[in-house]
């Protein structure tokens, strides 16, 4: 395999700007004779070590499908967490970047948790160190602390609650109503878009995925001239001039029930294009465009894929699996303190169901996805 090397700058929320280096192995593609051994090898372990794979949308199709002929499941960071913690399962093999497989850990510290390959990192976590945000909140004690899930274990110790983009602004709207005044972190897209929406009073880390950062709403209009009937799905975690031309605005899960039940034929994706596979098995009759993330000079208009989530293979499952390498610790007590928030806000979500039904459609309220989950 070969290393990429992703270099991008960053300003932290006091203004201070730095530069982190992150890398990404970009894995070779088997054949289609190594795909068949290597999950048929792979069925064999889950079976073996009494394990189950849970999968995100945006890894390989080949890990996708294999979730879901073994019994384990595909979908969002939340919900992946939600099944391993319910999940018979002594071994959970989480297929994702680490935070979800922290995620897991935390809310089920008595199963063994794997991942594919541990180096599987995320932007947002990268963008907001532990140290530095402990600091920032240290520098706002007045604030109520709302992460997002794209953050470490050790950041979500120190918040209050933790949100997904499908439940984040019934939350902020429900502290808002108790006159909480809000720091956010981390990325500054999604917060943004809370901000406006509800009118809090929100201080916001400048974080960015560098996926959703890379949209561009120029772009999005001119494919949107080319197919005028089409329906486009934003992620909040873009940027501005691209959420305003959404018609549906949400989260993962939210994205892709619009395209399952939408009356348009055609879906313009501003997301990242690992969900497309999904989308098709579960919407064969519509057509998929994936967003631009591009300009007119740029060599790639539809580059829309995590290089972390791509790290995620076949071959990288059956290592973990007979090796026990990959495994995720979450040390006592940063398990124990990033629990409180996540449980503050999944106890939020069983309690107020109907204010988070529906995905954002022309800038109502988006919510939690029935059946599919949060993201």
């Amino acid at each position: 395999m070969t290393q990429a090397t992703y270099e991008y700058s960053l300003q932290d929320a006091t203004g201070a700007t730095c530069t982190a280096n992150a890398w990404a192995k970009v894995m070779p593609t088997p054949s289609a004779d190594q795909r068949t051994r290597l999950k048929a090898r792979a069925k064999e372990l889950l079976k073996q070590h009494d394990a189950v794979l849970v999968a995100h949308y945006y890894v390989d199709g080949d890990l996708q499908d294999l979730a879901l002929e073994t019994g384990g499941c595909v979908a969002d960071s939340l919900e992946m967490a939600r099944f391993g913690r319910d999940a018979p399962q002594k071994t959970l093999v989480v297929a994702g970047v680490r935070f979800m497989g922290e995620t897991s850990k935390i809310l089920s510290p008595a199963k063994r948790v794997l991942m594919p390959d541990l180096d599987a990192t995320c932007s947002l976590d990268l963008g907001c160190p532990a140290d530095d945000f402990a600091t920032f909140c240290d520098a706002h004690p007045d604030r109520t602390v709302v992460v997002y899930a794209n953050t470490s274990a050790a950041v979500k110790a120190r918040a209050d609650w933790m949100v997904t983009s499908s439940c984040a602004l019934a939350v902020v709207n429900h502290l808002k109503s108790q006159g909480k005044k809000i720091l956010w972190a981390p990325d500054r897209h999604l917060g943004r878009y809370i901000q406006e929406e509800t009118g809090a009073d929100m201080l916001l880390w400048n974080g960015a995925c560098i996926v959703h950062d890379e949209f561009k709403g120029l772009e999005l209009e001119l494919l949107k001239e080319q197919h005028p009937k089409a329906m486009i799905l934003v992620h909040p975690e873009s940027p501005k001039s691209v959420v305003q031309m959404a018609d549906v605005v949400g989260s993962t899960s939210q994205m892709l029930n619009a395209v399952i039940h939408g009356d348009a034929a055609e879906y313009i994706v501003a997301t990242d294009n690992g969900i497309l596979h999904r989308m098709r098995q579960l919407a064969p009759g519509k057509t998929l465009i994936e967003a631009p993330t591009a300009g007119n000079s740029a060599t790639c208009k539809s580059c829309a894929h995590c290089p972390w989530m791509a790290m995620n293979s076949l071959q990288g499952l059956v290592d973990c699996l007979e090796s026990g390498s990959g495994a995720i610790e979450v040390p006592e007590p940063t398990r124990a303190e990033a629990l409180g928030c996540i449980e503050r806000m999944l106890d939020f979500v069983a309690a107020n169901p109907a204010a988070i039904a529906k995905p954002a459609k022309n800038n109502t309220a988006p919510g939690l996805v029935p059946g599919i989950g949060a993201a």
